[in-house]
């Protein structure tokens, strides 16, 4: 799929004469990593989150190796790993709780050189939160409109307060509010493709919930080593609903939806080591009514990123895509020069979205065709074969594919890499690094410069007192 190309007037003034400041809508995962990174850069940012309280939603998030280098740099590997639980395989199981086959990571130590693991999502984002600075987050802004003009842009928030910043970066998820302004600018002036002027399509309903405090003894799988990531597979339930979709409605309902879910699945069965017939229904009444959602699972990948100082991450690609996402664009603004112009931001941007279109892509494809193991039909029965008889040298292969890219911030201490397989190719740190050693050269060639004219100084010097010497000498003979 080709890049977009540039939607802007190149006749506009250019930006204050300033280090550019960032402005991240949203305070979520995405949002709260790429502050992380920003914090660490040369460029100001602030985050403006639309919710009044931080609220403890959702359920669990995976992180594969491909994320364990940043998390390195930025100093949080330790404590995500302490506060977190190894995942080794992925467990398909049927309606009889019987274990049918595992899909197995076991191997990522050594080809990359870290484990993956689960994650508490209210405990990750204590952690996220604990290390950027308070001042920097403001909550309760809900974003109304965005305008940009040539110095800048100006956001308008629902308490009626206005925010200024050169960068706008939309981290507020799949209805954003920066994409909804951004995507009515361009539709106004004919510029959005139609691939992006339709409303999110999505064939997944998910229930999430967090329980209270299990027992291990009532729950036995809770005392093994590895987190049990268990895949129970219905036998054709007739579950079916019919929604209209709202681009400026959130994608997570509230209470009263999650709970007619909730009386749905109720017995459904699960896994807990016991011999126990345990079901949904019974993790449910463990869990808090407050900490259960019910979210719309997008699935789309938008053709429009950017539009001068405006940029969207990619949507619904994942925790692991929206660390890469931050990493690539973190390397990318700070390598702006200290006063860029509009052109400069607008060829980050560019750059941006160049390296990391492809992967979002690779990780969408990815992700469709693990959903569709779970579907009662043709197809969802080819896919689970073939999950249930992988070669071991295919799964290193799919392995491969979906950690070998390994981002890291080009402005930090690099980690040094473990694995016996080698990173994949990341360009804005390649560009980074091919930028340094020019600069190196460059710095190294106005030395030897430097060094030549105080040499070549010296011996005129030198020359000079000679002559004046000789001079001094042939007074003195005349006299």
């Amino acid at each position: 799929m080709e890049i977009n190309p540039v939607h802007m007037d190149t006749k506009r003034p250019n930006l204050a004469p300033k280090v550019p400041s960032v402005i991240i809508v949203g305070g979520g995962i995405a949002g709260m990593i790429l502050a992380m990174a920003l914090e660490k850069s040369k460029l100001p940012y602030e985050i403006f989150e639309r919710a009044q309280e931080v609220k403890a939603l959702g359920s669990a998030l995976y992180f594969n190796a491909s994320t364990a280098a940043l998390f390195k740099q930025l100093g949080i590997y330790e404590d995500l790993v302490a506060i977190g639980k190894d995942t080794t395989c992925i467990q398909i199981a049927n309606e009889k709780r019987e274990v049918e086959y595992k899909m197995d990571f076991a191997e990522q130590l050594e080809m990359f050189g870290s484990k993956g693991y689960i994650v508490s999502r209210p405990l990750l984002y204590d952690v996220l939160r604990s290390n950027v600075p308070p001042e920097r987050f403001h909550m309760n802004k809900k974003i109304l409109t965005l305008q940009q003009g040539g110095n800048g842009a100006l956001i308008r928030c629902s308490d009626g307060t206005t925010i200024e910043g050169d960068i706008i970066v939309g981290a507020d998820g799949a209805h954003s509010a920066v994409r909804q302004n951004l995507y009515t600018q361009l539709k106004k002036e004919k510029k959005l493709p139609a691939s992006d002027d339709v409303g999110l399509p999505f064939s997944t309903v998910c229930l999430v919930g967090q329980t209270q405090p299990l027992d291990p003894e009532t729950f036995p799988n809770l005392k093994l080593q590895d987190c049990q990531f268990i895949r129970t597979l219905g036998d054709n339930k007739p579950y079916s609903s019919r929604f209209e979709n709202d681009p400026f409605r959130n994608s997570e309902w509230g209470p009263e939806a999650a709970g007619a879910m909730c009386d749905k699945v109720r017995d459904f069965p699960i896994i807990s080591g016991s011999d126990q017939p345990w079901t949904i229904g019974d993790l449910i009444d463990y869990t808090p009514k407050e900490l259960i959602s019910k979210v719309l699972l997008e699935e789309k990948i938008f053709d429009t990123w950017y539009n001068c100082r405006t940029f969207n991450p990619a949507g619904g690609a994942g925790a692991n895509n929206a660390v890469h996402d931050a990493v690539a664009l973190a390397n990318r603004l700070q390598a702006l020069p200290d006063q860029p112009s509009v052109e400069d931001i607008e060829k980050a941007f560019k750059l941006y979205k160049k390296e990391r279109f492809p992967k979002v892509q690779e990780a969408f494809n990815s992700s469709l065709a693990l959903k569709s193991m779970i579907e009662q039909n043709l197809k969802g029965a080819m896919v689970r074969y073939m999950s249930k008889n992988m070669p071991l040298w295919v799964n290193r292969r799919v392995l491969i594919r979906m950690v070998s890219y390994q981002p890291q911030l080009s402005y930090l201490e690099l980690v040094p890499y473990k694995g016996t397989i080698r990173p994949a190719h990341q360009q804005s740190l390649a560009d980074a690094l091919k930028n340094a050693k020019k600069e190196r050269a460059k710095q190294k060639g106005v030395h030897t410069t430097l060094t030549s004219l105080a040499v070549r100084s010296a011996s005129s010097q030198q020359e000079l007192w000679q002559q004046q010497e000789q001079e001094q000498k042939q007074i003195v003979a005349v006299v």
